[in-house]
């Protein structure tokens, strides 16, 4: 990431994390549009009592391993564009994080962060409300 990439990424993260509603088209940045909402935010695990199937592969056959910067999201998100690799910005984290997984359905308005076999450290995490960023390619954009 060169000095440029950076300072523009600051001024997104403080461009969208300055609204606790909704907003439409927060930065345009690199052919992306971004977007902030406020959701509630956990954790989650690769473990088989926390998911269906093989607790290793996400909704959209993703394969998870420990240390991927990665979330799950509420179906009512995908909706807003939170659909599978949607670079998305969490409030304290200095990462970009993907969209890999689909949360149950009863979940509304909210995202998972997955901590690998941490289980420890997602309990810890608990759940917050929090304000993300999410990146939806300015060219699928005028397609809606």
């Amino acid at each position: 990431m060169n000095k440029f990439q950076y300072i523009l990424g600051i001024l997104v993260v403080v461009g969208c994390y300055g609204c606790a509603q909704p907003v439409k088209e927060e930065a345009v940045v690199d052919s992306y549009l971004w977007y902030g909402h406020e959701v509630v935010v956990s954790a989650y695990n690769s473990v088989s009592w926390q998911t269906e199937g093989n607790p290793n592969i996400a909704a959209w056959g993703d394969t998870l391993k420990p240390g991927m910067k990665c979330i799950a999201v509420s179906r009512d998100l995908l909706k807003i564009g939170l659909k599978h690799n949607t670079m998305v910005l969490i409030d304290t984290f200095p990462d970009t994080f993907y969209v890999k997984d689909k949360m149950h359905r009863r979940w509304k308005n909210r995202i998972d962060i997955y901590m690998g076999n941490d289980i420890g450290k997602a309990r810890e995490w608990g759940k917050q409300r929090l304000n993300i960023c999410y990146a939806i390619s300015a060219d699928s954009s005028n397609q809606n």
